[in-house]
């Protein structure tokens, strides 16, 4: 019999500690700082060491490809000159069709290694696939717990997709309707099982991911002669934009820009019944990025390992009709059928390629495999169910949860720039609602919040005596 609520979140602590063999109290090193790269590094995985894990399971070594098609309709709305060569590595080429392998990767590694009889994961999309493909490579048991359906009963066909791939590995699927249970449960599993927890904002996950980066740059470099000029990752929990752009300075590509693009849902909740099924996508939208962007410690372990706001150089969304509208150029340029949750950074990539000039050099970050339940036409069905109006027109008259619009022409795609200053002010804003009225940041704080941030001490100190003298 499971405990309650109350007890269970009071044990937490310990049973992240036991579930991830991570005592992350060890790397608190002020009042809201800690050390990011030491917790990291303990784990003992650098990136030589996660590429050899990785191979023995067939993760990573995926394929470059041009997308020449593309790249020419980009070029022919775009003003002369204009219109960078746009690639994609195509993540597809995974066991379980997605880049979340390489997260997975590592995590069933080290519970392999450490002895556990199992792993357990809290995901909805296709993490959950990628946990219970590695699982059933290394022999272990799993358990995913999904956020499934409504309290109708009525399930995102995206979602039900992600429960036949799960079960299809060998995986128990634990499935609720939204609600804030999902923690809740995840935390019964773990104590009641005594599995590994494959957090998707631990360590092993992100460092999972910077293989992604290492090889697209090396790629790059052997076909092109250089560096990406440009990588644009999909955002949600920030771990993509992380590994990624960690993966990139790693492989010596300093100077390549962080793009990071989300599929703009606002004005949904994500915690709502009502909104849950209105999304249309489950992962790679605003309501996922915008919070764990302004405060990644949001998530299911002490210290998120997933940092994205120190790695971005540009947030930008796009529509919904505008990714699915991507979807199907990808498959009708260039052959290639892709998931349009992780056609989100195509999208953006094929809008910002044409404010580059056309010997530059973008790299959408990673594809996703598709199915039934993840084809354009199957959300869109869904959402004409739910009284949402899809249309054909101008794509900023999209309004999320009330209405598609999917563009006539491709000169009508466009990104909006989020307003990183903003996010930035809103970070340190949630860091100083952590302060008691007796704390006092010392020079490690100071100069931790000006790495969260990108920014400077002076900048930081700025924004957080401002904040002050606001509240009082």
């Amino acid at each position: 019999m499971m405990d309650g609520y109350e007890s269970i979140m009071a044990q937490r602590a310990d049973i992240m500690r036991a579930s991830l063999g991570l005592d992350y109290a060890r790397y608190r090193t002020g009042v809201l700082a800690f050390d990011y790269e030491r917790l990291l590094a303990d784990t003992g995985y650098d990136i030589d060491t996660a590429r050899r894990v990785q191979r023995q399971t067939a993760v990573g070594d995926t394929p470059l490809v041009e997308l020449v098609n593309i790249t020419e309709l980009a070029r022919a709305v775009a003003a002369p000159g204009k219109g960078a060569r746009i690639f994609v590595k195509d993540e597809a080429a995974n066991p379980s069709g997605s880049f979340k392998d390489r997260r997975a990767s590592l995590s069933v590694h080290e519970a392999q290694k450490r002895g556990y009889k199992g792993i357990a994961a809290a995901t909805s999309g296709n993490y959950g696939a990628a946990v219970a493909s590695q699982a059933a490579k290394a022999g272990l048991r799993c358990i995913v717990v999904q956020e499934a359906f409504d309290s109708e009963g009525i399930a995102q066909p995206e979602i039900a997709e992600k429960t036949r791939a799960c079960e299809a590995y060998g995986a128990e699927v634990i499935r609720l309707s939204v609600g804030p249970e999902l923690f809740y449960l995840l935390l019964c599993v773990l104590k009641e099982t005594g599995y590994f927890n494959a957090s998707l904002y631990s360590p092993y996950s992100i460092l999972g991911i910077e293989t992604l980066g290492y090889e697209l740059a090396q790629q790059v470099q052997q076909q092109v002669g250089r560096f990406p000029d440009v990588v644009i990752a999909t955002h949600a929990g920030g771990g993509n934009v992380t590994g990624t752009a960690r993966g990139l300075k790693k492989a010596g590509a300093a100077d390549t820009r962080m793009i990071a693009a989300s599929v703009d849902l606002s004005g949904l909740h994500m915690a709502s019944d009502h909104d849950f099924n209105r999304k249309s996508f489950t992962t790679g939208h605003t309501g996922f990025s915008m919070p764990f962007t302004t405060w990644p410690d949001r998530a299911d372990v002490p210290h998120n390992a997933a940092r994205s706001l120190r790695y971005m150089d540009r947030f930008a969304t796009v529509t919904q009709g505008e990714v699915f509208y991507i979807t199907e150029v990808l498959a009708e340029l260039e052959g290639l059928q892709r998931g349009p949750a992780g056609n989100t950074s195509l999208a953006a990539a094929f809008i910002i390629a044409q404010e580059l000039n056309q010997d530059r050099v973008i790299v959408v970050q990673e594809t996703e495999y598709t199915g039934a339940g993840k084809h354009p036409l199957a959300q869109l069905n869904l959402a004409k169910r739910l009284g949402i109006d899809v249309r054909r027109g101008d794509p900023r008259e999209n309004r999320p949860g009330t209405r598609i619009v999917i563009p006539e022409h491709p000169s009508q795609l466009a990104v909006t720039d989020v307003d990183l200053d903003g996010v930035r002010r809103s970070y340190l804003r949630h860091a100083i609602d952590l302060l008691s009225a007796d704390d006092r940041l010392s020079d490690v704080d100071w100069n931790f919040l000006a790495d969260e941030t990108r920014t400077s001490r002076r900048y930081v100190e700025d924004i957080i005596n401002e904040s002050r003298r606001k509240t009082g």
